[in-house]
């Protein structure tokens, strides 16, 4: 495993910068495969699928970002955030193109070059789902 610490800007979009830095780092480091480990900032606005929705939802803000997990593959990220709004109330899911960086946000990403993982459509769930397969062990340099 090796990990990568990003420190996003004001204006940024939380998913695009992520899915920018993640294709830098799968080629500069020739892994297939990685994932959120931690992530707080805040943001002005966000846009989240939730649960059983087929679009997304605005979440007014100004946001704290509370927590950030997900994976990244070959076949791009599945991320789901939670935030908070300046009431204190939470909510969360599915993290899609929109959300903009107030101040910070700060990512700690894992490389994982021991594993591919990509998406497939699954018949159970009728949703394209992680494939997760080891690879052989390189050294990370």
């Amino acid at each position: 495993m090796h990990i990568e610490v990003l420190r996003l800007s004001p204006g940024d979009d939380l998913r695009g910068a992520l899915e920018q830095a993640w294709a830098a780092l799968s080629v500069a480091y020739g892994v297939q495969a990685g994932c959120v480990v931690s992530a707080v900032g805040s943001l002005h606005d966000a846009l989240l699928r939730f649960a059983a929705e087929p679009a997304g939802t605005v979440v007014a803000g100004p946001l704290e970002l509370l927590s950030l997990a997900g994976t990244f593959s070959t076949s791009g990220p599945h991320l789901h955030a939670s935030v908070s709004r300046a009431d204190g109330s939470v909510c969360g899911g599915h993290l899609l193109p929109g959300c903009t960086v107030r101040t910070t946000a700060e990512v700690v990403l894992a490389l994982l070059p021991g594993w591919h993982f990509s998406r497939a459509p699954d018949a159970a769930t009728g949703f394209a789902e992680l494939v997760a397969r080891r690879l052989p062990v390189v050294d990370m340099p």
